[in-house]
């Protein structure tokens, strides 16, 4: 059979085919479409309602809670602002997300480089050891007996040494830093440059994405913690701003109008710090996804 022979054979089956797997195609898509609009509604559902209510007055939630705001009202965050003594819980919650953020970052990195070289003993077996820490149970008990006795109860010191140790941000620094060539820790050492100067100055630019994404866990984790400082600060004037969430709770019930204020202005300064480094997120999640 020759070559057109079999284009005339062909051609008649082919154009069903096609026609028949457009319409598959298209309700694909539209099935695809739905089930991502059902989960930002999932996601982001709940975050409009609280903008709804934190617009209300407290007669209008009582009235009909799930209707629409009648208007922009914001005396709720000045209320919140004012109740929940907001510049100081802040001021401390910044204090101790910065400063344990950043501590923590530093030596995490010190921490995963020479376990991902496998320039220390049982650098494997260190590296499954912070994996299964992942799924371990909070060692509450232990913990704020070692707190006791080092003196370090009811302090800012000793609140921010408690976030100091985080298993999720090692995994993940360990895990892209793999990826970077064994070259550069020969070139640096034929330079004549030290450990800590090759870390600072060469690892640290080039893990900028995994960077990013460990401040931002670390970071949110810290901002959004609430059991922990209500077991180890006693002191009005070392507390987080989850703390003066308490306030808006009442004898008859919760004030949520203003709770809802005050949860908003609580979550805003993480929605800034995810936009300053989402660039750098969202090259990790790319690199990550095409590296073999």
């Amino acid at each position: 059979m020759n070559a057109p022979e079999q284009r005339e054979l062909v051609s008649p089956v082919f154009p069903a085919l096609l026609g028949a797997a457009a319409p598959r195609r298209g309700r694909g898509r539209w099935g695809v479409y739905a089930a991502l609009v059902l989960v930002a509604l999932i996601y982001v559902g709940p975050m409009l309602t609280v903008v709804n209510v934190a617009l209300k007055t407290r007669q209008e939630f009582t009235l009909d809670p799930t209707s629409l705001a009648a208007g922009l009202r914001f005396e709720n965050f000045v209320n919140a602002w004012n109740k929940a003594n907001f510049p100081l819980y802040l001021r401390n919650t910044i204090l101790y997300a910065v400063v344990a953020t950043g501590l923590y970052v530093l030596t995490a990195v010190f921490v995963a480089f020479p376990i991902s070289r496998r320039y220390v003993r049982g650098s494997g077996f260190l590296f499954s050891l912070f994996v299964i820490a992942l799924f371990l149970p909070y060692a509450l008990i232990p913990q704020f007996q070692l707190m006791l006795h080092l003196h370090l109860y009811n302090t800012q010191a000793g609140y921010v040494l408690l976030f100091l140790v985080n298993p999720i941000g090692i995994v993940i620094l360990v895990n892209y830093l793999r990826s970077i060539p064994r070259d550069l820790d020969e070139a640096a050492a034929m330079d004549g440059s030290s450990y800590v100067r090759f870390v600072l100055r060469i690892i640290f630019p080039l893990i900028k994405p995994a960077l990013a994404s460990v401040i931002v866990l670390h970071a949110i984790g810290i901002w959004n913690e609430y059991v922990t400082p209500l077991i180890y600060l006693t002191k009005k004037s070392y507390l987080p701003i989850t703390r003066g969430l308490m306030v808006f709770y009442g004898q008859y019930g919760n004030d949520w109008t203003t709770l809802s204020a005050a949860i908003l202005m609580l979550m805003l300064p993480m929605m800034v710090l995810f936009l300053l480094l989402q660039r750098w997120i969202y090259a990790g999640v790319l690199q990550g996804s095409l590296r073999q």
